[in-house]
């Protein structure tokens, strides 16, 4: 039986053995008087308690659930447990809630929601950077006003939303790309999604770029191979022609065989994901072979000079560092004319290994020196060939000094050569003397 009724019943019972206790000792009219008075105490009680929880109902307040005695003492104390029940469940989704919007925060791609206008109801730092927008200002703004790109409207109004649009111009200094896509939900509510597609834009830029100049680079000796063949097969040739003729395609074939190479070591250089260790490098052995290679190369047609601290040293991968630097130091032999003056310095800087090399060449105009390390870059491309670069030599060197967590500085002005500066940190960087001891 319900406990509601079994304590009515029980206190009926009660009032009636009571009264009838009362009107056996006082009499009848005794036992009616108590009995009416008893029933109005009990209505007052119940109709005051009424009110009470009808304004606890009607303005409800958590932890403010009175008490009282009986039957309303139980109601107030499920009223209570009851309470405390909502109560975590709705800390619990609100905390769900925190997580999901902490999470949507943390991602790197744009979020906004829209309502059954494309007025904004929501959205996450990163659509506020994409579009320029400002979610307490812009909230329940048409995103159209906003975002006023014309391809970006007829997208959001066409109704078909398969394919992603690609949004350019974008973002505070207007350089970024980012794509777009709607997805609708709910009861004609838009979710937007957005990514930053700028690097991987720039990215598949420079694949298209560096397949088209391998294709170039690889065709032009191909093409003299194949010519020279054709003559030596058909044409009857002497046999100073034949060599000179044997010669060049000698010639062609080792720039190919060199570029191979040099595509081969930037290949292992970006798939590598090892560190490339610590261990000390003999820094005196490699300047003496890198002054070899230049002398070599250079055939005493330049001045070249060696300043070099015996006592300074990095720690690194010894094949990769050496690649990096003779590449800097072939590169000033093959661009500085003859007659012309080489320097070549390794000194301590603070505490950063400093290596310099310092030529009398022609210089570099301002614009070409931020994409002197991209792949195949080349400032005089006919000049480059000549001197037998293959015009992948800085590429290594930026990719082996990112390894090494070291900076390359350039600085040049036409007609007044060039300087390549590379500054090891700190944290590879080490002298002979203190290991010693």
């Amino acid at each position: 039986m319900n406990i509601i009724w079994t304590r009515s019943i029980v206190s009926l019972v009660l009032l009636a053995a009571i009264s009838a206790a009362i009107g056996a000792i006082a009499g009848v009219r005794a036992a009616l008087t108590f009995a009416v008075v008893m029933l109005v105490v009990q209505a007052c009680f119940s109709t005051f308690h009424t009110q009470r929880l009808w304004r606890l109902l009607d303005a409800p307040v958590y932890g403010e659930v009175p008490s009282a005695l009986g039957i309303w003492g139980e109601i107030y104390y499920r009223l209570h447990k009851l309470a405390k029940r909502w109560h975590a469940q709705v800390r619990q989704v609100e905390q769900q809630h925190s997580r999901f919007i902490q999470a949507i925060q943390a991602s790197p791609n744009g979020v906004a929601m829209l309502d059954d206008h494309d007025q904004i109801e929501w959205c996450n730092a990163i659509a506020e950077k994409h579009f320029g927008l400002d979610a307490k200002r812009d909230l329940r703004q048409h995103i159209t006003h906003l975002v006023r790109q014309p391809d970006f409207i007829r997208y959001l109004n066409s109704h078909h939303y398969e394919e992603m649009l690609i949004m350019r111009g974008m973002g505070e200094n207007r350089q970024r790309t980012i794509s777009v896509q709607v997805f609708p939900y709910g009861e004609h509510r838009k979710l937007i999604l957005t990514q930053d597609i700028t690097e991987l834009e720039r990215t598949d830029s420079m694949r298209r770029d560096f397949v088209a100049n391998v294709s170039h680079e690889l065709k032009t000796p191909l093409t003299v191979l194949s010519g020279f063949l054709e003559t030596l097969r058909e044409l009857p040739l002497d046999e100073a022609d034949r060599m000179r003729y044997l010669d060049m395609m000698d010639s062609q074939a080792t720039r190919m065989q060199n570029i191979v190479r040099d595509l081969l070591v930037l290949a292992n250089l970006e798939g590598d994901i090892r560190p490339p260790g610590d261990e000390l490098l003999d820094m005196r052995a490699v300047f003496r072979h890198l002054e070899e290679d230049a002398n070599s190369l250079s055939g005493g047609r330049h001045r070249i000079g060696f300043d070099v601290d015996d006592s300074l040293t990095v720690a690194g991968a010894e094949t990769e560092v050496v690649s990096a630097l003779g590449n800097l130091v072939t590169n000033a032999v093959r661009y500085t004319p003859e007659g012309g003056a080489i320097d070549v310095t390794w000194q301590r800087e603070n505490d950063r290994a400093v290596f310099m090399v310092k030529d009398s060449g022609p210089g570099i105009a301002a614009e070409h020196i931020p994409r002197l390390t991209e792949r195949f870059y080349r400032i005089d491309r006919s000049r480059s060939r000549d001197t037998g670069g293959t015009g992948l030599g800085l590429a290594i060197v930026k990719h082996v000094l990112q390894r090494h967590h070291a900076e390359l500085d350039v600085k040049s002005e036409v007609g007044r050569g060039s300087t390549f500066i590379v500054r090891f940190p700190a944290s590879r960087t080490a002298l002979r003397k203190s290991l010693a001891a």
